[in-house]
């Protein structure tokens, strides 16, 4: 591939968590560092005990650096707890776990953002500080916040996900400040480029993840302008979600836990939808929706099952791109639910 346009990428993953870092980490063993745009899902963020916690961010961030905690996927090898150990002893909030390295990230985030950084400024910062090859950027510099309409009530993400764990029954999600915040500039820059080869939506959880992504106003309208294609990967395998609740989610809000579910939510968005091989008995139905369906091996166990999925999906949407796909409309995943 030849080099980049300014401010523009060859490919754009937007990605959320766990499993969205895992396919942009194989990413970066197929493209050069300046050739890879990782967008990350900001609707996560909140503010606890006086710091902006940025949880997606901080997990590429960490992964893309190689000093993740492999085994939970999350916050940082060789953490501790001291700092969270007196909180609870001193009677703090203790529910959302803080490791004394990770508190760290949060004071100098905290900082830079009171000196009047924008979060894309810090991020960047950050970035070159943990050595990053490539660049992540954040969905919007300005703040989202993900609420999680719920039977007990409308609960901000973190306290659903981490401090509830997931219990309470989801009716629908309302993404707090998206009618007012502006999708972060050198996205959408790289989105009009003529030069894009491929947009592909991470594994991550369609509707608190990527739904704030494609929420932002203008989004969804640049994506079907874009010549690139768009290409998702399914998060449900065999009925499941690999990780968080999208599973239980989709059925609470009355929608098949399948990878043909996935596909009916981003149709209108994406010209494609990678599925594990286990779902491959769905793609005809997938394909009849007027989404292209590549059957493959979806779970990234494995460093080189990530990178594998990364070159699959790159080759994948350089054969889309060159047969010319159909415009997508404009329906489809909508900001609330």
């Amino acid at each position: 591939m030849t080099g980049l346009q300014k401010n523009g990428a060859r490919v754009i993953a937007l990605s959320g968590g766990v499993g969205g870092a895992k396919l942009a980490l194989g990413l970066t063993h197929s493209l050069k560092p300046d050739q890879l745009m990782v967008v990350v899902n900001t609707g996560d963020d909140f503010e606890h005990l006086g710091l902006t916690i940025c949880p997606d961010l901080d997990t590429l961030l960490y992964t893309l650096a190689g000093v993740a905690n492999p085994q939970q996927g999350w916050g940082l090898r060789g953490e501790s707890w001291a700092v969270l150990d007196q909180l609870r002893r001193l009677g703090g909030e203790d529910w959302f776990q803080l490791g004394d390295l990770d508190i760290a990230t949060h004071l100098l985030r905290g900082q830079w953002l009171r000196e009047g950084l924008s979060l894309s400024q810090v991020t960047a910062r950050l970035g070159e500080r943990f050595g990053l090859s490539c660049r992540i950027v954040p969905m919007s510099d300005d703040p989202v916040r993900t609420m999680v309409r719920c039977e007990t009530g409308e609960l901000g993400f973190q306290e659903y996900f981490v401090r509830e764990r997931c219990a309470p029954r989801v009716s629908g999600f309302r993404f707090a400040g998206v009618e007012t915040a502006r999708p972060q500039a050198d996205w959408m820059r790289a989105l009009a480029d003529p030069a894009l080869e491929a947009v592909l939506i991470c594994p991550s959880n369609p509707f608190v993840s990527v739904g704030p992504m494609l929420a932002l106003p203008g989004v969804r309208e640049q994506l079907a302008r874009s010549a690139a294609p768009v290409v998702a990967v399914s998060p449900i395998v065999g009925g499941q979600a690999l990780k968080g609740p999208a599973a239980k989610m989709m059925e609470e809000l009355g929608l098949a836990a399948t990878a043909l579910g996935v596909a009916r939510h981003y149709q209108g968005v994406i010209d494609a939808l990678a599925i594990d091989s286990q779902d491959a008995d769905q793609a005809p139905a997938i394909e009849a929706l007027g989404i292209r369906a590549l059957v493959t091996g979806t779970v990234m166990k494995t460093l080189p099952d990530r990178i594998r999925l990364g070159q699959e999906l790159l080759d994948f949407s350089r054969q889309l791109r060159a047969a010319s796909p159909r415009p997508r409309g404009l329906s489809g995943v909508s900001g609330t639910e």
